[in-house]
């Protein structure tokens, strides 16, 4: 059943079509991306769901007494506003759920009504909300939620919501719209601003939150953990629909793409031996065949529904997002040390002259061709050491040396290094001097910037805009130490593949800070978190760290509940003066350990492709069992019948080899 329906909503901004005819249901419980590259409009669709803002055509229907809430890019508050008022607004709704479950619980004790029933529904449903939401520990759930999106206690008094930061302010309006607990969620990029011990506490609740979400983001990893359904906006329309998460949407949109394409070419090739054809023998012997097939092409081109219903027309090219074009080298050969730490303090100087040591580095190596990804929660000081590294920030104690012919070309994350009243072109000749015009115009189109765009003053341009020219200089500079503070803001997915394309063809080193773990993923070789003002190396990238923690994680709960306890070990007695200890595990070498990953992988691996394997065996079944009437087909379908069969006793000797 609907929950929500979006019918053929169009948005015009003057006479620019953003996009028109925009229709889909959302089913009760679904979890819902909206995907697409920058200025597509999806934040401008999530508003008009919200009724945030007027569709131009169109319209939004919910189902009765349905509750939406929806987060902001940017969050905006009164003046006077307080983080305890803003989270007491929020919790209206609970405040009127427990009502409403006060006055039915007086109303059911009239059991001979005869709205008794209704009423016992009804007040089954409220019991049952009003206890997933909290409700009946109303401040531990506050304090579970503001926690978990990282406020600390100073957070909680008199402080005005106007005087927190930008990142503060959209976690305020997020822990606010979880609390409100409604039907429907909607929100437009609530990974920005948030660190990695954030965003897995915010996975966490989605995923055991029994709402319906629709949620615009790039965060890759988050939509693949917390979705279940994709849209794409794209070229002014819902360009499609499809089941899972990002993952999925992607393999599924590639296979559509290399179909369309496939049939495209072959009409392409058909209308050329048409036209042919017709040129070669319109006026020879043949030539009442050669006016057949001329009708048959003009048909075509009109779009003809033959005699059986089919229509026969000319295909369009099929429409692909114009992608950035990215490649980087180093400039030259730099040392194997690249740079060495030695006793360093890395932090800030208050006014009063006192030391605030951020990162204590005792002894650190980067190496040639590694690429880190420094990681740990905000305010941990990875920006601060960036900046130390690159020279803007003097170390408190101690010195980084930078190894032989070493030259660092570093990206920030705010994108101070541009000249905001340059002009893209500009800025261009800025770190190129002797480039021409025409060769900048032509470099520039590489990064999605045409015609006058390169005369757009920097100060003008969007966050993604201004990452794109941020990247068109970093391909410019050279250098062999890359080093680059949150690359990724602001920029699309498409973006975003095409950084982590050049990135892992760069013969270069590279640091990096992200909170984008998709991006760790595709890059990281190495991993440096700063917990507790040290730096923890991790030899692989997020995922490998993740498998690692969660393992160690359930090995620990199994050592306990083996000693009958989950929490507290067995207590001594006169006869076992010490609790019995399991023996411990013989320690894996880091190749043991390299090889136990990838073997965990595989077979995580293996049991997708049976699930899927055994699905499409399932769906062959039925065709076979009297759906399929055609014998060809059916033929086909027995085929691959017997082909799945062998595949999968393949997979299953290959799962059962990795697993014992």
């Amino acid at each position: 059943m609907s929950i929500l329906t979006v019918h053929n909503v169009g948005k015009f901004f003057g006479a620019a079509n953003i996009f028109s005819g925009v229709s889909f249901n959302v089913a009760r419980g679904e979890r819902v991306a909206i995907v697409g590259v920058n200025g597509a409009g999806k934040s401008t669709l999530l508003r008009i769901i919200a009724n945030q803002e007027a569709a131009s055509s169109g319209s939004i229907s919910t189902a009765r007494s349905i509750r939406m809430s929806y987060l902001a890019q940017e969050a905006r508050f009164d003046d006077t506003q307080t983080l305890r008022g803003l989270l007491d607004e929020a919790l209206v709704a609970l405040h009127t759920m427990q009502s409403e479950i006060t006055t039915l619980e007086h109303d059911i004790a009239d059991t001979d009504h005869p709205d008794w029933a209704d009423r016992m529904d009804r007040y089954g449903e409220l019991l049952s909300r009003f206890e997933h939401a909290g409700g009946y520990d109303i401040e531990r759930t506050i304090e579970r939620v503001l926690t978990g999106l990282g406020f600390d206690p100073a957070y909680h008094g008199p402080q005005r919501l106007s005087q927190f930061s930008g990142g503060m302010k959209t976690r305020a309006a997020l822990a606010a719209i979880l609390l409100s607990s409604p039907d429907i969620l909607l929100l437009d990029e609530p990974t920005n601003h948030l660190d990695l011990a954030a965003l897995e506490w915010l996975e966490k609740f989605l995923k055991s939150w029994d709402g319906t979400l629709i949620v615009v983001s790039h965060d890759r990893y988050f939509l693949d953990r917390v979705t279940n359904r994709t849209l794409e906006i794209a070229f002014g329309r819902l360009d499609g629909d499809y089941p899972g998460g990002y993952i999925k949407f992607q393999q599924l949109k590639a296979e559509k793409m290399e179909l369309m394409w496939k049939q495209y070419q072959a009409q392409q090739e058909e209308i050329a031996r048409l036209e042919s054809f017709i040129r070669r023998y319109k006026n020879s012997t043949l030539s009442t065949q050669a006016r057949g097939r001329e009708r048959r092409l003009e048909r075509m081109k009109e779009g003809w529904q033959g005699g059986s219903g089919k229509v026969e027309s000319v295909m369009v090219r099929p429409e692909e997002q114009k992608k950035l074009s990215l490649a980087m080298q180093a400039s030259q050969r730099g040392g194997d040390q690249v740079m060495v730490f030695e006793r360093m303090d890395i932090g800030y100087i208050l006014p009063n002259n006192q030391h605030v040591t951020l990162i204590n580095i005792p002894e650190l190596v980067l190496r040639r061709q590694q690429r880190v990804a420094l990681m740990g929660v905000n305010g941990s000081g990875k920006t601060t050491l960036v900046r130390t590294m690159v020279g803007e920030l003097p170390p408190l104690r101690g010195h980084a040396r930078l190894g032989s012919n070493v030259q660092i070309n570093y990206y920030a994350q705010a994108h101070e290094g541009l000249v905001m009243s340059n002009s893209i072109l500009d800025e261009m000749r800025r770190v190129r001097p002797l480039i021409k015009e025409t060769e900048a115009r032509t470099f520039l189109g590489r990064f999605l910037f045409s015609g006058d765009d390169v005369f757009k003053r920097i100060g003008t341009l969007s966050g993604g805009e201004r990452g794109r020219v941020a990247l068109a200089q970093l391909t410019l500079i050279g250098g062999n130490l890359l080093i680059l503070d949150e690359p990724t803001n602001h920029l699309d997915i498409g973006a975003r593949e095409a950084l982590e394309d050049v990135l892992n063809e760069y013969d270069g080193t590279i640091l990096f800070v992200s909170h984008d773990r998709y991006f760790i993923d595709a890059v990281a070789d190495t991993l440096w978190t700063v917990d507790n003002n040290k730096i923890t190396v991790f030899d692989g990238n997020y995922s490998e760290h993740r498998e690692l923690l969660e393992a160690k994680e359930a090995q620990t709960k199994r050592a306990s509940t083996a000693l009958g306890n989950p929490t507290v070990p067995k207590a001594a007695t006169a006869a076992n003066p010490t609790p019995a200890k399991a023996a411990p595990a013989p320690a894996l070498s880091k190749d043991q350990e390299r090889d136990q990953r990838k073997r965990q992988r595989r077979g995580e691996q293996i049991e997708q492709e049976i699930a899927a394997l055994e699905a499409e065996k399932n769906d062959i079944t039925s065709a076979l069992s009297g759906v399929e009437t055609d014998p060809k087909r059916i033929a086909a379908l027995a085929a691959r019948y017997s082909e799945i069969e062998r595949t999968l006793l393949t997979r299953y000797d290959e799962w059962a080899a990795l697993t014992v």
